[in-house]
């Protein structure tokens, strides 16, 4: 026989062999890489429990209603216009926030509307100052969203309580506008198209143990356009002074509400006098003599530097609440 024949012979086969090999080596370690994966997600999953497209929502409910004995008052921190926000800590020890609507006779009332745009708003949105959508159940009994859990709930309640007042020292209130003014700047211009809240105010910026901000409720919340007429919405004392006539909405209207909130976070409480006196002087001396003698009294006086720098954020709110939306500070 050919010697070239007899090589092919002996050398064909072990070359199949060897490519055999190679090719259930590499089929095992991709069925071990996808396994591996798996387990990683359902770690993923078990660790967060509401990643929202991800898990059993049939459990999640039945998790819900037990760790809040079915919506009972003592697990209820808050409540607001279209519904009530309860604690709920779970079986595996995680702790949320369950903002659940009050139930509707129809599925066509304001509340249904109010769900859905705040489902539509904060499934879009990431940002660490925006409080996190973790899931949501729509049922005929009762519909309700979750999203996490901030230890210190809303900003209001800290400067209603004295001793936590005192607590909410200056750099962290600059902190609170700092933030606020990021998850705007985020809603408004990295957001296609831009999202307005529209309703800004104490009681919807929660905040964490370390006094980071997070903007809450986004059950108002719109995408505006050119043609976008709607009803009024909003909390009385934060409402866009245009608005009491015209009923078009746009990122002037929040810019309008940060301006509001960011002399409530210097004086310590709801700015209204505050801001009543300046539609007679405008002037910016004027200005800072009026914050001069209005910041919070509950904390000793800012130093010279940090006055500085209270007078420049206050500027910037006196220049959100200009009566004229197009003269806002963006």
């Amino acid at each position: 026989m050919d010697k070239h024949k007899v090589v092919i012979i002996i050398i064909l086969p072990l070359l199949g062999v060897f490519f055999l090999i190679l090719a259930s080596a590499g089929l095992s370690f991709i069925f071990y890489r996808k396994k591996m994966d798996v387990k990683e997600n359902q770690e993923e999953i078990q660790n967060d429990l509401f990643c929202v497209w991800n898990y059993d929502g049939n459990i999640v409910h039945e998790d819900i209603i037990e760790a809040t004995k079915n919506f009972s008052p003592g697990y209820c921190i808050g409540t607001g216009g279209y519904g009530s926000v309860y604690k709920a800590e779970l079986s595996t020890g995680q702790v949320v926030a369950v903002k659940k609507l009050y139930p509707l006779e129809d599925c066509s009332g304001p509340g249904s509307k109010a769900f859905l745009d705040e489902i539509s708003a904060l499934s879009e949105v990431r940002h660490q100052n925006i409080v996190r959508l973790y899931g949501f159940c729509s049922h005929a009994r009762h519909s309700f969203i979750i999203s996490e859990y901030l230890e210190r709930e809303n900003f209001s309640k800290v400067l209603s309580d004295l001793e936590e007042a005192v607590k909410f020292d200056w750099v962290r209130r600059v902190n609170i506008i700092k933030g606020v003014a990021n998850a705007f700047s985020y809603l408004h211009h990295d957001c296609s198209p831009p999202i307005v809240h529209r309703d800004i105010s104490s009681s919807n910026i929660l905040l964490d143990l370390e006094y980071e901000a997070r903007v809450f409720d986004f059950g108002t919340a719109i995408k505006p356009n050119s043609s976008n007429w709607t009803e009024l919405a909003g909390t009385y004392g934060y409402v866009a002074s245009e608005l009491a006539y015209t009923m078009k909405v746009t990122e002037k209207c929040d810019i309008y509400s940060f301006g509001v909130l960011t002399l409530e976070v210097l004086i310590g409480i709801h700015p209204g006098e505050l801001i009543s006196s300046l539609t007679s002087s405008s002037l910016p001396t004027n200005q800072n003599l009026l914050l001069k003698d209005t910041l919070d009294g509950c904390l000793s006086p800012p130093t010279l530097h940090a006055s500085h720098e209270f007078f420049i954020i206050a500027k910037l709110a006196f220049s959100c609440l200009d009566a004229n939306p197009e003269s806002r500070q963006p």
